[in-house]
């Protein structure tokens, strides 16, 4: 995200318009700009997440390749300096931890870290676990406050998929549309759109038959004779 040219003049644009962003999926912030640290407070977006999975630069390189966690230190601090200066609450700073065997050891010291830099601290369960799986779980467990540690257990324990819930609920709360304009619906679909928003309104695309399907099976209801991304989704074929 920090990579885009014209993100000034977006979070800008956001804060004219009464628009909050936030960017919560997970930002690496090895690289952003005295300029764009500005912006973010000064127009007031409103939450970052940040992807440290690790609490030292050889646990966090193992998985972050080519990350440095000293320069996403180095960022926080001068974001937190400016929002102190600034007298300003946003952005608001979370720290995401994708839980693996080969971090698991260091999850107490990112806690008092994360405390340290007046960050919410955000343990994620690894999406793939054949890389890295948990080690001891009873010890993630307890640390972390979770009670699964990895997708299969909750899905076991909860009879519906691991993101179920967050990634399909997107398409209510938090429709994702591409850089080309074309409206996805979720994070996790990125094989077909919906359709383009920069050729017919979101509203209309948004209440489309189409759409509204897809909405639906959040509901429960699955009409099979609608075609929908959703049904190439191994989320929703798990549902």
């Amino acid at each position: 995200m920090f990579c885009n040219p014209e993100l000034k003049q977006i979070i800008r644009f956001a804060y004219e318009k009464k628009i909050k962003l936030f960017a919560v999926n997970g930002v690496n912030l090895n690289m952003i700009s005295d300029e764009i640290i500005e912006s973010l407070i000064k127009y007031q977006f409103q939450k970052i997440r940040v992807s440290i999975d690790g609490a030292t630069q050889e646990t966090y390189e193992k998985y972050r390749i080519g990350g440095d966690i000293n320069k996403v230190f180095m960022n926080i601090n001068k974001i937190n300096s400016l929002k102190k200066m600034s007298n300003s609450k946003y952005p608001i700073l979370e720290w995401q931890y994708i839980i693996f065997g080969h971090n698991e050891h260091e999850i107490p010291l990112a806690k008092k870290l994360a405390e340290q830099y007046k960050m919410e601290f955000i343990p994620k369960l690894n999406w793939d676990e054949t890389f890295s799986p948990v080690i001891d779980q009873e010890f993630v467990k307890k640390i972390t406050g979770l009670d699964f540690v990895s997708e299969k257990e909750y899905s076991k324990k909860n009879k519906k998929p691991y993101l179920s819930n967050y990634i399909c609920s997107q398409l209510i709360n938090s429709p994702k549309i591409n850089w080309d304009g074309k409206l996805l619906g979720c994070c996790v679909n990125n094989w077909e759109s919906f359709g383009n928003v920069f050729k017919e309104s979101f509203e209309k695309i948004f209440f489309s038959q189409k759409y509204q399907s897809a909405i639906n099976t959040q509901k429960g209801i699955k009409n099979h004779k609608i075609d929908i991304p959703c049904k190439k989704c191994y989320i929703y074929n798990n549902q």
